[in-house]
């Protein structure tokens, strides 16, 4: 059925936007997730977005324990609706929430510090499982309770006066960096088929004007056929 509506709707929109979207699904991943805990400036949240679309990061989770996560359209840029954002508000400790909530999910938790105890970027160990990358607040860093609940801890080494960087640029490093590493490794770090046709679904709707119409009359359809 996923391969059917697909097929129905990438009639409304061009050839090149469709080839567009699936050049763009077979780059994308699962097997790094992003966590954002408490970012409170704008353009902080909106880089990170952008960086996790450029670099093919589709699952990004926010947690909002005393900040509201909001974004500036224009260094988000639209990267926000290609994405999976999912929020944690509702609880007393969202963070806690958030990171079991990845652990069933069979992540790691990797919390990233300027720490030089920490693993260093480039030793970071891909081959042990999926990965979720916690980056926290702009001033006081991860929580207490990531910290807890952390499994490993990665920086990224330096060398110049400053100890640490800005977390947008912080973000993009270390995405970069690893994207590239699981690139080039022997993981299986693709989406699976159903995934890759869920998310090609969610863009078509994205790119569609009254798409829901569309759907229902392609629903109405099948069921006629038979």
């Amino acid at each position: 059925m996923q391969s059917e509506l697909i097929k129905y709707l990438s009639q409304f929109i061009t050839k090149e936007r469709f080839e567009l979207l699936k050049k763009v699904i077979e780059q994308r991943s699962r097997y790094l997730s992003v966590v954002l805990e408490d970012i409170y400036q704008s353009h902080n949240a909106s880089a990170v977005l952008r960086t996790c679309d450029c670099f093919g990061i589709q699952d990004v989770h926010v947690i909002e324990n005393q900040n509201i996560f909001t974004l500036n359209p224009r260094v988000v840029q639209g990267a926000s609706k290609w994405l999976n954002l999912q929020y944690y508000n509702s609880e007393k400790n969202n963070s806690a929430t958030a990171l079991k909530h990845l652990r069933s999910q069979g992540y790691r938790i990797v919390a990233t510090v300027p720490d030089p105890k920490a693993v260093p970027l480039s030793d970071f160990d891909l081959n042990k499982g999926k990965t979720a990358l916690v980056f926290g607040s702009e001033k006081p860093g991860i929580s207490g309770s990531v910290v807890d609940l952390a499994d490993e801890f990665i920086t990224i080494p330096m060398c110049g006066f400053t100890e640490s960087l800005n977390i947008s640029v912080s973000a993009a490093v270390i995405v970069s960096r690893l994207m590239e590493k699981l690139r080039d490794s022997e993981i299986v770090w693709q989406m699976n088929e159903n995934e890759k046709n869920d998310m090609i679904i969610s863009w078509l709707r994205k790119n569609i004007k009254q798409c829901d119409l569309l759907e229902k009359r392609f629903e109405e359809g099948v069921r006629g056929d038979k």
